[in-house]
C-alpha cells in the first residue's frame, strides 16, 4: 500500500476558523472540499486500505467512513446536511463517461420546465414539512465526531437561487419573472420557511462549527437572473443565514458558481458572507481577487477544476506552491478545487493537490 502524503497533518477545527475568519496566517495550509465524489471516496478507500477495521454491518458504518476518509485527507470536519429536505425535480438521464465511472450515471435538471410552473402545481407540489426534519446524523457526530474535528454544516439547506430555477425550470423562471413574479415570490418565501427551520435545528449541536450555503448563481459571464432579481429573490434568504449563523458564533461560507461581480459589494456588505468558495480560471483565478475582495473575506479553494483535469503532477504541485504563496499570508485563504473533486479529475492529480499543500511551508 503506497503511501500518498509526505507530511503528517492532525485536524484542527479551531485552526480552520481562525483561518476562515482571517484572524493572521494560520500555522499550516488548512484544506476545503464542498464534496467529493463517491466514487473517489471509494477509490480513496481501495487504494489506501482505509475502511479494513470498520464493520460494514455496522449501521454507523458511512459515518465512521467519513471520518476515516476526511482523516486521512487531513480535512478538520466532515461535512454534514439536515435530513428531511427532499424535492422532486425533472431530470434528465446520461451514461457516465468518466474514469471512475458512477454506477447509475448522470443526472441533469431539465433546464425547460420543472414540476413547479402554474399556482396549481405549486399548490399540489408535496413540498417538505419542517415537521419531517431529522438531525439523527448530527447527533451521532454529536456523540461520536473525535474533538478535533467539526463539523461543517453543508447539504439540504441555502439552495434558494437553486431550488428556484429547478423548481421553475431555467427556461420557465425567466418566463415567470416578467409573468408571475408573485409565484416566484411565493416559493421564495417557502423556501426560506424550511431553510429557517433547518439551520435553527442544526446550530443547536456544539459540533457544527460552520454553515456553508451552497447556491449557483451564475455563468461564465454573469449572474443567471439579474443582480436586482437576485436582491429580491435570493439574497434575502442568504442574509438570514448568514444572520443567523453570526448569531450563533459561527461563521457562514457560500459556494457559489458563476460570475458574480455585479453582487460581490452585495453579498460581502449586506449578506455578509465570511468565504466565498468556487472559482474558475475562465472567470477569475483565486490569486486575483486576494488583494480585493479577499481582504475582506476568506477565499476557498481555486484550483480550478479543469486545470486538474488537464495537467500532470509538476503542473499541479507548481501551480499549488505558486497559490499558496498569494494567498496564504495573513490568512483567508483554505486550498482546495475550484468546485469540487468530481470522479473525472485524475485521482492522482488530486492527491498531488493535497500532498503539496500539506508539504507548504513558507
Amino acid at each position: 500500500m503506497s503511501k500518498p502524503f509526505s507530511v503528517s497533518v492532525t485536524p484542527d477545527w479551531q485552526g480552520l476558523v481562525d483561518c476562515i475568519l482571517r484572524k493572521g496566517t494560520p500555522k499550516r495550509v488548512h484544506h476545503i472540499e464542498l464534496f467529493l465524489d463517491g466514487e473517489v471516496q471509494e477509490a480513496i478507500c481501495q487504494r489506501f486500505d482505509l475502511v479494513s477495521d470498520l464493520n460494514p454491518t455496522d449501521p454507523a458504518y458511512p459515518l465512521q467512513r467519513q471520518i476515516a476518509i476526511q482523516r486521512f485527507l487531513g480535512y478538520d470536519y466532515v461535512r454534514c446536511p439536515v435530513q428531511g429536505l427532499d424535492f422532486q425535480f425533472n431530470y434528465h438521464h446520461a451514461d457516465d463517461t468518466a474514469a471512475l465511472e458512477r454506477a447509475n450515471g448522470r443526472s441533469y435538471m431539465d433546464e425547460h420546465r420543472g414540476p413547479i410552473t402554474t399556482w396549481e402545481e405549486y399548490e399540489a407540489f408535496p413540498w417538505p414539512q419542517t415537521s419531517q426534519l431529522s438531525t439523527q446524523t448530527l447527533e451521532w457526530f454529536e456523540r461520536n465526531l473525535p474533538e478535533d474535528m467539526g463539523i461543517i454544516a453543508s447539504g439540504g439547506f441555502a439552495h434558494f437561487a437553486e431550488h428556484l430555477t429547478w423548481l421553475f425550470g431555467y427556461e420557465s423562471l425567466c418566463y415567470a419573472l416578467y409573468d408571475q413574479r408573485d409565484l416566484v415570490k411565493a416559493i421564495s418565501e417557502r423556501l426560506i420557511i424550511l431553510y429557517k427551520a433547518a439551520l435553527e435545528q442544526i446550530l443547536q449541536f456544539k459540533c457544527v462549527k460552520i454553515a456553508w450555503g451552497s447556491d449557483d448563481m451564475g455563468y461564465k459571464s454573469g449572474t443567471l437572473i439579474s443582480p436586482d432579481d437576485l436582491r429580491e429573490f435570493v439574497l434575502p434568504g442568504h442574509k438570514l443565514m448568514a444572520g443567523m449563523a453570526h448569531a450563533a458564533g459561527r461563521p457562514y461560507i457560500l459556494h457559489a458558481c458563476g460570475n458574480l461581480t455585479e453582487i460581490m459589494p452585495d453579498l460581502i456588505d449586506d449578506v455578509r458572507i465570511d468565504g466565498k468558495h468556487s472559482f474558475e480560471d475562465s472567470i477569475e483565478q483565486v490569486e486575483e481577487v486576494k488583494d480585493t475582495y479577499g481582504q475582506r473575506i476568506a477565499l476557498l479553494g481555486g484550483i480550478d477544476v479543469d486545470f486538474l483535469c488537464r495537467s500532470d503532477e509538476a503542473a499541479v504541485r507548481e501551480r499549488v506552491r505558486r497559490t499558496l504563496d498569494k494567498c496564504q499570508p495573513g490568512g483567508g485563504y483554505c486550498l482546495g478545487t475550484g468546485n469540487s473533486v468530481a470522479n473525472y479529475i485524475p485521482l492522482d492529480n488530486y492527491l498531488a493537490m493535497v500532498d503539496e499543500g500539506r508539504r507548504y511551508t513558507q
